[in-house]
């Protein structure tokens, strides 16, 4: 196995797969090609990858179909690729459960240091099946500096970092890992606006410094995790609980809520 674990390609193109197969090999992982939609699925199977890139365009069956069937039995990060960067595209990938996606064409050295610094960030836990399993008794703690490593509550939200869980009202919620980084970055924010670029930043992690260049899709991909965050913990935009529109600027959480306004 590499350094990193294994990588499966899924990538139709012959050259693209093999400049993504020299670009992931160099950065330490084991990896593995798949031509066809049908083809990578098994693979996934077979060979449980920690990472997956997938084309949108494949010859049998697109890539959404195949994220779709990854995530019915995988857990493994997928970073989407496509030639194509209209928002109704992005919202799907991001929607079915990818964990990125990139544009084509690409640098390379952005792919591998966007692909490296997603490992570097663990997966969030799934919800607890069973509901006599105990859980660690832990402190809460209010929004603000230096509690990364605790469990951050406000207005019913309960996000606990180690354990990577989210919870509203005692109700699990089920994030992703980009979903979980942004909302956690807002809570630690405790009402600072945090702007686009920065929680582009937030979510790729430490390869992505203040001197990195951020494009318009970077920025219109946290958009769309920002809503669909709110559409999975019911969060009213024009009434928020936890993510505040700042208009031309970013988002913030907004002010604590008393109980006659809830």
């Amino acid at each position: 196995m590499g350094e990193l674990g294994v990588a499966l390609i899924i990538e139709d193109d012959l050259d693209m797969r093999g400049l993504l197969e020299a670009v992931l090999g160099q950065a330490g992982f084991d990896v593995h090609t798949a031509s066809g939609g049908r083809e990578g699925v098994q693979s996934v199977r077979e060979i449980s990858p920690d990472v997956v890139t997938l084309d949108i365009g494949l010859p049998d069956i697109d890539g959404f179909e195949v994220l779709r069937r990854i995530r019915q039995f995988s857990t493994a990060y997928v970073v989407m690729l496509t030639g194509r960067d209209e928002e109704a595209d992005v919202l799907a990938a991001l929607q079915g459960g990818a964990d990125d996606y990139i544009t084509k064409p690409f640098r390379p050295r952005e792919v591998r240091a966007r692909i490296t610094a997603m490992m570097r960030r663990p997966r969030h836990s799934p919800p607890i099946a069973d509901a006599d399993t105990p859980r660690p008794a832990v402190q809460p703690v209010s929004p603000g500096p230096g509690n990364s490593t605790g469990v951050l509550r406000y207005n019913g939200l309960e996000l606990d970092y180690r354990r990577r869980t989210a919870s509203v009202q005692g109700t699990m919620v089920e994030l992703t890992r980009s979903e979980f980084e942004l909302l956690h970055e807002v809570l630690q924010g405790a009402g600072a606006v945090l702007s686009r670029a920065e929680l582009v930043r937030a979510v790729r992690g430490e390869q992505y410094r203040d001197n990195t260049y951020i494009s318009g899709a970077d920025e219109r991909a946290v958009e769309i995790h920002i809503g669909n965050i709110r559409r999975k913990l019911r969060d009213d935009p024009e009434s928020p609980r936890w993510l505040e529109t700042v208009r031309g600027v970013g988002y913030r959480l907004p002010a604590q809520r008393t109980r006659a306004s809830r």
